[in-house]
């Protein structure tokens, strides 16, 4: 098997862990606060990330660029919470759908906070792509959820950002640990102040998600040590299928035909296609058989 195909496989075996995971959350149905879930999630992620960080150097295992491991830190809280709310009132589909505009929201966010000039092609798909997210949240039929749903996107946007803030040289592990560990304090006096009562049930399913959120976090970062992103990241936006499958069987949750157009509409300026374009020109097979395509692609 190819490393390419290994990497596909192990990126589609990670979104259906991340698919299940909210599904975990899905069946709290809201019993339980927020903040008691960001709490545990958190505090079992990093009691499962803790060991991996011991066996790092203790060089590796520093704390570095202080601020923005704090500030990424209280981002994974506050995303965590939306989403939670976003999962519980919202279809899986549409919750899901809205998620993915976190790529399209980096896009203004970069502008703004590091001053970045992009092309022509990434405003006009970018532009393509929030059409998408209002064909899914219909503002005639809005849900107060969705603007959690919206709080989550925009974390992980900010979240990934900031990303290029920390030192290239900090092992992932390190990075992980001390950004987890970093949203504890605020997590955990929040929870104590709106503290309800829980079961065992209820805490057996936020640590299942917070354990299939790692399992997906681990998986694509093998996955993409193994290929190039622009080769595999097709295979993120299975997640969105299998939600949608999930929502469906489970949960009754039929996409209509507006929250399918939406979805392919935030997914299509995701997409690589120009190494999609550049792989159908280079085998003959595909040029010779479907002359149609090779037009096009001189086009593009």
């Amino acid at each position: 098997m190819s490393p390419q195909s290994v990497a596909v496989m192990l990126l589609v075996v990670g979104n259906l862990a991340a698919s299940l995971s909210d599904v975990a959350v899905k069946l709290l149905e809201g019993g339980i606060s927020p903040f008691q879930y960001i709490f545990i999630r958190q505090l079992t992620s990093v009691a499962i990330i803790l060991p991996f960080w011991l066996q790092l150097h203790h060089r590796q295992r520093k704390l570095t660029a202080i601020i923005t491991t704090v500030t990424r830190g209280q981002l994974i809280m506050i995303g965590s919470g939306c989403m939670m709310i976003a999962i519980t009132y919202l279809p899986l589909a549409t919750a899901n759908a809205v998620f993915y505009a976190a790529p399209l929201i980096m896009l203004p966010l970069s502008i703004w906070l590091l001053k970045e000039t992009p092309n022509v092609t990434k405003v006009i798909s970018t532009c393509i792509g929030f059409i998408g997210v209002l064909i899914v949240l219909r503002p005639s039929q809005f849900h107060w959820a969705a603007i959690f749903a919206l709080g989550t996107a925009i974390t992980l946007a900010l979240f990934n950002i900031l990303v290029r803030r920390l030192p290239s040289e900090q092992p992932m592990i390190a990075t992980l640990f001390w950004t987890t560990l970093s949203s504890l304090p605020v997590s955990t006096a929040l929870a104590y102040i709106y503290w309800q009562p829980i079961t065992n049930t209820q805490v057996l399913w936020i640590v299942v998600s917070a354990v299939l959120i790692l399992t997906y976090n681990g998986l694509a970062v093998l996955a993409y040590k193994k290929a190039q992103a622009s080769q595999v990241a097709l295979a993120e936006y299975s997640g969105l299928v299998f939600v949608a499958i999930i929502g469906a069987i489970g949960f009754n949750e039929i996409p209509d035909g507006f929250t399918i157009a939406g979805i392919a509409l935030i997914i299509a300026p995701l997409l690589p296609w120009k190494s999609v374009l550049r792989r159908r020109e280079k085998h003959p097979l595909l040029t010779a058989s479907k002359p149609s395509i090779r037009k096009t692609e001189k086009h593009h």
